[in-house]
C-alpha cells in the first residue's frame, strides 16, 4: 500500500545503517533471518543474564562456551626459535608451533585485517582423526604450560563416534577458530576450507553463521585419485572446499583467473615430440592418448594439430550475421558453407585469417572455423570442479624424505591455483592447520616462479607422530618437524636451481639483487607467558579484598623472580606482540640514553621506545619531559610511584608500564 512517505524525501535511516555496520562486523549476532539477536549482544557483556530459548538457528551442545573460548584472552606467548629458522633475516614468512586457537588469539592484534587469504585443511572428523579440546582450566592447563610436553610434543585424542557429542566436539573446535580467523581477514579477504562428506553439511551452516550467508562464494569439488573410501556401494573419490568472503560486495569488480589446467603439459608434449621429429599424425595420436586421462579430458576439444601446435576449430558465426558472402576453400577450390547463424567476421577479416593460415576448413559440408591454439600461458575463469592427482605430492614426500612421513598431503598445484587466483604480490596467506606444510611449499614455489613476494603464516600444533609410523621411525617425533624440514628442503632446492641458472647472483660482488630474498622463514613456539600474573587463581572461600591482597603479594613475589631470570628477547617479543606489533619487528639501540638501555622497536606501521632494565633512571624519565612525541614501554617493576606518575604525566597514553 502506498503512503505519503513514498513521495517525500527522507533523511538517512541511521538505525538501519548502524545495524548494517554491526552485521558486517559481527555476523554471529544476527539470526538466520538477518535480525539482530539481542541475547547474543548480552552474552558479550554478561552471559549469565541470558536465558536460552528455542528458535530457528543452528545449535549444538557447547556452542556458547566455544564462543567464549574464542574471545577469552590468551595466557601464552610466542618465542622465537632461531635454531629451526631458515634464512630468517631474508624473509617475513612465519611457521608457528602451537595450538592454533591460542596462536590465533595472539596474532589477532598484530594481524587483524591483514590477511588476504586463509586456506585450511582441518580434521575431517572421520572418527580416526583428532579434535582439539579448548576447555583449559586451573586443573587442566594448556600443554604449553608443561615444559616436558612443550619439548616432546602433545598426544591428541581421537574423536570417536561412540562419543555422544561427536559432531558437537568438531563444531566447537571449528567455531571458535573461525570466529577469530574472520577478524584476521582483510575486508576483501577470502577463506577456503577443505572438507569431506562427514562434516560438509555442518561446515556450510557454520560458515553461514560466522561469515554471513550472503558472503558464500562457492563449493568446490576436488576430484582425486584416492581409493581410501572404497566400499561395496560407492568408491568416493571427491572432497570439497568451501570459499567464503569476508565482504563479498568488495569482490564485485574482481576477476579470478587461473592457468588453464593441463595446457602447459599438452603444449610441452607437442614441442617435445616435434623436436624429436615425430610426424603430425604421430603427435596427434600421442595427444589424444593424453586426453584419455581424467586430468586432461577437459581439453579434448583441442583435438587437431598442425606445424604451429595443438588447436580446436572455434566458431566463426554469430546470431544475425551476414550471409551474402563467403570464402573459397583452397584445398578444393569450392565455396565454404555459410554458417546457419551467419558470419561473425567481415569478408576482409576472413580473408586476413586465410592469409595467416588461421582457418580450419573441415569437410565440404560444414562451415569453417578459426584455429584456437593451446597456449601454455592460457588462463580461464575457474570452475568449481577441480581434478588433482594426490599421488604426485605423495611421491614428492617419499622422494625428499626417503619414506612416506606424511600421508595424503594436499596437492601443491591445487593450493597454488587457490592462492594465485585470489591474491596478489606481497599479500599474506594464513594456514592454521599447517599439516606437512603444503601451503608454505606452494607459496615458496609460486614466488620463485613468478618473482612474487607473497608471505605465509603457518600454524601447526606439536602433535606427536605415531610410534609405528614411518615418520617416527625416520626421526620425526612431531608433525611440525616434518612441516619445517619439508620447507627447508623446498628453500634448498630453489637456491640450488638459482645457483645453476644464475651463478652470478651468488657472487659476493653482486649488490643489485639478493638471491635469498624471501627464501626462508622464522619459527616461533607457543609457550607460557613470561608474566606471572596470568597464573593467579582467586580462592572462592576468601573475600574480594582478601583475594586482591593475595594477588598483589603473588605478583610482587613472582615479578621479583622475573627480573632476575627473564630472557630479554623473549620478553620483548611478548610485550611487542601484545602491543600489536608484527612478529617481523626490528630493533635499534638508542645511543642517546646513557643510564638505561633503550631500544627503538618498529614494524611497517608503528614504532615505540622500549626498556627492559630492572630500574628506570631519573635521567631517562627527564628525557621524556621534553621528548613527548614517541611511545615508551617499560616494566612496571622498574618504576617507583613518582617515576610512573611523571612518565604518565609527560607522555599520557603514549606510556605503557607492562
Amino acid at each position: 500500500m502506498e503512503s505519503i512517505n513514498d513521495y517525500m524525501p527522507l533523511s538517512n535511516d541511521w538505525n538501519k545503517e548502524r545495524l548494517q555496520v554491526l552485521k558486517q562486523q559481527f555476523p554471529d549476532w544476527f539470526t538466520s533471518e538477518g535480525n539482530l539477536n539481542i541475547d547474543e549482544v548480552k552474552k558479550v557483556v554478561n552471559p549469565d543474564t541470558v536465558n536460552e530459548t528455542e528458535r530457528y538457528e543452528f545449535r549444538w551442545f557447547g556452542k556458547s562456551q566455544a564462543k567464549r573460548n574464542a574471545f577469552t584472552p590468551s595466557n601464552a606467548t610466542l618465542v622465537y626459535d632461531e635454531a629451526r629458522s631458515v634464512n630468517p633475516n631474508e624473509s617475513e614468512n612465519l611457521i608457528i608451533e602451537g595450538e592454533n586457537l591460542e596462536v590465533l588469539k595472539l596474532l589477532s592484534g598484530s594481524y587483524r585485517e591483514k590477511i588476504k587469504c586463509i586456506y585450511i585443511d582441518p580434521p575431517y572428523n572421520t572418527g580416526k582423526d583428532f579434535v582439539y579440546n579448548d576447555n583449559f582450566t586451573q586443573d587442566k592447563k594448556g600443554y604449553w604450560e608443561d615444559a616436558a610436553v612443550l619439548e616432546n610434543g602433545v598426544k591428541i585424542d581421537t574423536n570417536t563416534e561412540t562419543d555422544g557429542r561427536y559432531h558437537s566436539n568438531w563444531l566447537n573446535m571449528m567455531y571458535s577458530r573461525l570466529l577469530i580467523a574472520r577478524q584476521l581477514l582483510r575486508e576483501d579477504g577470502v577463506i577456503f576450507i577443505s572438507i569431506d562428506d562427514n562434516e560438509a553439511h555442518h561446515l556450510r551452516k557454520l560458515c553461514d553463521e560466522v561469515f554471513g550467508e550472503n558472503n558464500f562464494v562457492a563449493q568446490y569439488i576436488h576430484k582425486n585419485n584416492s581409493t581410501k573410501n572404497q566400499a561395496k556401494l560407492v568408491s568416493v573419490s571427491t572432497e570439497y572446499f568451501y570459499c567464503y568472503a569476508k565482504n563479498k560486495d568488495l569482490l564485485k569488480d574482481t576477476e579470478w583467473r587461473i592457468n588453464k589446467k593441463g595446457v602447459k603439459e599438452i603444449s610441452n608434449l607437442f614441442n617435445k615430440l616435434k623436436k624429436k621429429g615425430y610426424s603430425l599424425d604421430e603427435i596427434d595420436a600421442e595427444i589424444k592418448e593424453m586426453y584419455r586421462r581424467p586430468k586432461y579430458a577437459h581439453l579434448s576439444r583441442w583435438n587437431k594439430v598442425d606445424d604451429k601446435g595443438v588447436f580446436k576449430d572455434a566458431d566463426l558465426s554469430r546470431e544475425g550475421g551476414a550471409k551474402d558472402y563467403t570464402i573459397i576453400n583452397p584445398h578444393n577450390n569450392l565455396e565454404c558453407i555459410i554458417p546457419d547463424r551467419g558470419w561473425g567476421k567481415s569478408l576482409n577479416e576472413l580473408k586476413r585469417l586465410q592469409d595467416i593460415n588461421m582457418i580450419w576448413y573441415g569437410d565440404e559440408n560444414t562451415p569453417p572455423g578459426v584455429k584456437d591454439y593451446i597456449d601454455g600461458e592460457d588462463v580461464s575463469v575457474p570452475d568449481n570442479f577441480w581434478y588433482y592427482d594426490n599421488s604426485i605430492d605423495t611421491r614428492w614426500i617419499k622422494s625428499n624424505f626417503n619414506t612416506l612421513v606424511f600421508e595424503n598431503p594436499k596437492p601443491i598445484e591445487m593450493i597454488k591455483n587457490i592462492i594465485s587466483m585470489c591474491t596478489n604480490n606481497e599479500d599474506i596467506i594464513l594456514d592454521f592447520f599447517g599439516g606437512s606444510g603444503t601451503t608454505a611449499h606452494s607459496i615458496l614455489e609460486l614466488n620463485h616462479n613468478n618473482k612474487d613476494k607473497r608471505k605465509f603464516i603457518l600454524v601447526q600444533i606439536p602433535e606427536l607422530t605415531e610410534e609405528k609410523s614411518e615418520a617416527f621411525k625416520a626421526g620425526y617425533k612431531k608433525v611440525i618437524d616434518i612441516t619445517i624440514k619439508r620447507n627447508e628442503r623446498v628453500v634448498e632446492k630453489i637456491v640450488q636451481e638459482k645457483e645453476r641458472s644464475k651463478p652470478d647472483l651468488f657472487d659476493r660482488n653482486n649488490v643489485e639483487e639478493n638471491p635469498l630474498k624471501g627464501l626462508g622463514f622464522k619459527v616461533f613456539k607457543l609457550q607460557k607467558s613470561n608474566f606471572p600474573r596470568v597464573d593467579f587463581a582467586p580462592n572462592p572461600e576468601l573475600s574480594d579484598a582478601e583475594n586482591l591482597a593475595q594477588l598483589k603479594k603473588y605478583i610482587a613475589d613472582k615479578e621479583s623472580q622475573l627480573v632476575n631470570a627473564f630472557n630479554k628477547e623473549e620478553l620483548m617479543t611478548e610485550i611487542l606482540l601484545k602491543n600489536n606489533f608484527s612478529l617481523n619487528y626490528k630493533t635499534e639501540v638508542q645511543p642517546q640514553f646513557k643510564k638505561n638501555e633503550i631500544i627503538l622497536a618498529f614494524d611497517d606501521e608503528k614504532e615505540t621506545l622500549i626498556c627492559l632494565d630492572v630500574s628506570i633512571d631519573l635521567d631517562t624519565v627527564d628525557y621524556f619531559k621534553t621528548n613527548t612525541e614517541q611511545k615508551f614501554i617499560c616494566l612496571e617493576r622498574a618504576l617507583d610511584t613518582t617515576k610512573k606518575y611523571n612518565l604518565k604525566h609527560y607522555l599520557g597514553d603514549k606510556f605503557n608500564a607492562f
